[in-house]
């Protein structure tokens, strides 16, 4: 179980750092139907299989590079939920022998609520609130696994009461995930290159922000390549810079005062991890604007985001742990 857990955890991040690149290379609709390719298991190579997709999907023609990105994710993506479902099979046969099989269940229904967003994703031409909730999801997934494999690998002795370390571990936790959400939500909507000057945008941003606008979502036919105007999607780029700014400010805040913890060594391991995570994350937000959105870079700042959540539900989990031990 333990190795199943882990080969899985180490998956998800590769769905992860698939997904992201399926997204930044605009492959989203590389296959315009689900699960398949043109009604293929895989992309169609053949002749004659392509001029029967094309005439199947005429607005949408065999653009077979950004077709192998869209199916490789697939690919992957079921073979990591075929990996949880046997896990939670094998939870449900162990349970007898104390093994928990609440986890295991709730990423089943994760998967499953996930795979639906994946046909949405297509079905509703990369509708935003869906992309976003498509990567939420990911991230989810990956948090719940990785969350798994520490209960199976350091069983948590639950303390009598929470304190105040744990507490704050956990406001670190919801400030990284609202931002993941505006990060989400940015890319999402295509407006990731909406201000390219750096600290601040463009001279006259603060005349066109516009918040209603931004954080809703205009009809269209099709939302590939955005659907808002460049002042909503200025207003989205802003606010998640906001948001990278107070969550810099609060885990550097949080990894610092781990440092400095007495209590237990992993406190100090976790809290240098915390901060030098944090700086590289930064660095590659930073580069992101400068750079232009290189692929290779935008496709880094998803794979450090994750790592830092699973920092996150290592630094909880241990804090957890300590706390309990004390008690105990």
């Amino acid at each position: 179980m333990r190795k199943l857990v882990l080969f899985s955890l180490i998956l998800a991040v590769v769905v992860i750092v698939l997904g992201a690149y399926t997204r930044l290379t605009d492959a989203g609709l590389g296959c315009p139907d689900w699960p398949g390719c043109y009604g293929l298991l895989t992309v169609p190579t053949k002749a004659e299989h392509v001029d029967t997709a094309n005439l199947a999907f005429p607005e949408r023609p065999v653009e077979a590079a950004k077709a192998w990105n869209e199916m490789i994710h697939r690919y992957f993506a079921g073979a990591l939920g075929v990996c949880i479902f046997t896990i939670a099979i094998l939870a449900v046969k162990n349970r007898r022998a104390g093994q928990s099989v609440r986890l295991p269940l709730f990423l089943v229904g994760l998967v499953l609520f996930q795979a639906a967003l994946g046909m949405w994703t297509v079905t509703l031409n990369l509708l935003p609130v869906v992309v976003m909730a498509h990567l939420l999801g990911g991230f989810s997934i990956l948090a719940c696994l990785f969350l798994y494999h520490l209960k199976l690998r350091e069983p948590v002795r639950r303390p009598r009461r929470i304190n105040m370390l744990t507490k704050c571990a956990l406001v670190g936790m919801a400030i990284l995930l609202m931002q993941i959400g505006l990060g989400g939500w940015t890319s999402a909507n295509y407006a990731a290159l909406a201000c390219t000057d750096f600290p601040v945008c463009e001279d006259g941003w603060a005349e066109r922000l516009d918040f209603s606008g931004a954080f809703s979502v205009p009809y269209a036919e099709t939302y590939e390549f955005g659907a808002h105007g460049y002042g909503e999607r200025m207003t989205m780029h802003i606010v998640h810079r906001a948001g990278a700014v107070v969550t810099f400010l609060y885990l550097l805040w949080l990894g610092f005062r781990l440092w400095r913890q007495d209590v237990s060594s992993s406190m100090k391991t976790a809290g240098t991890m915390l901060i030098a995570i944090l700086m590289l994350q930064v660095t590659l937000g930073v580069s992101n604007i400068v750079l232009s959105l290189p692929v290779f870079v935008a496709v880094a700042h998803n794979l450090v985001a994750a790592c830092l959540l699973l920092v996150m539900v290592w630094i909880t989990y241990q804090v957890s742990r300590v706390q309990g031990e004390i008690h105990g």
